[in-house]
């Protein structure tokens, strides 16, 4: 199993840096269960972004849109429950226990607390459903939270992560989010929290077979953009 440390400066070139890194560098894995049987290129992968808040949050190539990423956001990770589907990142986040609101309590009564993990996944998880595509659980399984030097850094967790389609409007929309917490944790507080790094985990950050294409067409500019410019550079 092959493991990378990726640095980016935001959000659309994390998605570049990753994809470049899946293509060129990933473990062949074939997917003998979950929501899609598929063979894949995957890493196991690290990812810090220095400047999140950096607009545009969505490169102007991927497969979705700012109207998408404002929608998951706002209505799949800060509120609860949508009636078509089994449950949210929101709605797990909302109950029993309502982990937004706690954590927003915590830092409003202590800015140095250290315990303010928002949690996702349910031990119940484990188990194998009959249903598999209704309750596969969640791929998101937690958002730890910090505030150092005046901003409030997320540290999130993802069992499984679709690099090309659901990375950069997972990225994007947990930037949102956080943005969000930071907008209340200040109106409530008179505070001036700024937002700060994202840093994502993931085991198995992958690119599925029905995707290549589309990644190497994505890829190739860059790449022969890259070779002409190390060219020039020799012939000088």
């Amino acid at each position: 199993m092959k493991y990378v440390v990726i640095q980016a400066f935001d959000c659309p070139d994390a998605w570049y840096k990753v994809l470049h890194e899946i293509w060129y560098n990933g473990d062949i894995f074939e997917v003998g269960y979950g929501s899609e049987r598929s063979k894949t290129k995957k890493l196991n992968v690290s990812i810090e972004i220095t400047h999140p808040e950096n607009r545009p949050l969505v490169d102007d190539r991927a497969p979705c849109d700012m109207k998408y990423v404002q929608w998951y956001a706002l209505k799949y990770l800060w509120s609860g429950v949508i009636e078509e589907e089994t449950y949210t990142y929101g709605s797990r986040l909302r109950e029993p226990v309502d982990q937004v609101e706690e954590a927003v309590r915590r830092y409003l009564e202590e800015h140095g607390d250290r315990q303010v993990t928002l949690v996702i996944r349910l031990p119940e998880d484990i188990k194998k459903r009959l249903d598999e595509r209704k309750h596969e659980p969640p791929c998101l399984s937690l958002i730890d939270t910090e505030i150092y030097d005046g901003k409030l850094h997320l540290t999130c967790y993802f069992r499984s992560w679709d690099a090309y389609a659901g990375l950069p409007a997972n990225i994007a929309g947990i930037q949102i989010f956080n943005e969000a917490l930071v907008s209340e944790i200040n109106r409530r507080g008179k505070l001036g929290i700024k937002t700060g790094k994202l840093i994502f985990h993931s085991k198995n950050c992958h690119i599925y077979g029905r995707q290549f294409k589309l990644v190497e067409e994505l890829l190739k500019p860059k790449e022969d953009s890259r070779r002409k410019t190390l060219m020039s550079k020799q012939g000088n």
